[in-house]
């Protein structure tokens, strides 16, 4: 099976991990796309989070990394949209079972939280585990 496209994006308060994260991701043989922003300018997040949305929308295969200085504010944004299960996750445990039990399809990490190091350890976990189903699918159900 061929691996999901992972789309990425941020705010100013997260460049650094974005750049260390999405080069990794990329080493580990993902297309990814780069959705901004790349300066430490001020922007505001939820303009990023819902781009992000309607590409994963768009594209049910595919996955998300969203980061914030925090990643609460980015991830408040995204599951706004319909479809889209964002999860704020600090260690590889919750990277894990966001997949596997809530069948999350955007990572969420805070870039004034979490290193770099650890940072492209909970993307690896998100991106290498899978949803189970079963009891689990209905309780996703219930979103919708």
């Amino acid at each position: 099976m061929a691996l999901p496209k992972v789309y990425f994006a941020n705010d100013h308060g997260a460049n650094e991990l974005k750049d260390v994260v999405l080069a990794y991701v990329k080493e580990l043989g993902y297309e990814v796309e780069d959705l901004g922003c790349d300066g430490s300018q001020s922007v505001n997040y939820p303009d990023y989070a819902d781009l992000m949305a309607k590409k994963i929308l768009a594209d049910k295969d595919a996955l998300g990394i969203l980061m914030c200085g925090t990643g609460i504010g980015i991830s408040i944004a995204a599951n706004r949209h319909k479809g889209i299960r964002a999860a704020l996750c600090v260690n590889e445990f919750m990277a894990k079972m966001t997949r596997q039990h809530n069948d999350a399809n955007v990572l969420v990490m805070g870039g004034r939280v979490v290193g770099t190091d650890l940072g492209k350890s909970i993307a690896q976990t998100f991106l290498e585990n899978d949803f189970e189903g079963g009891r689990h699918q209905t309780r996703i159900d219930m979103f919708n």
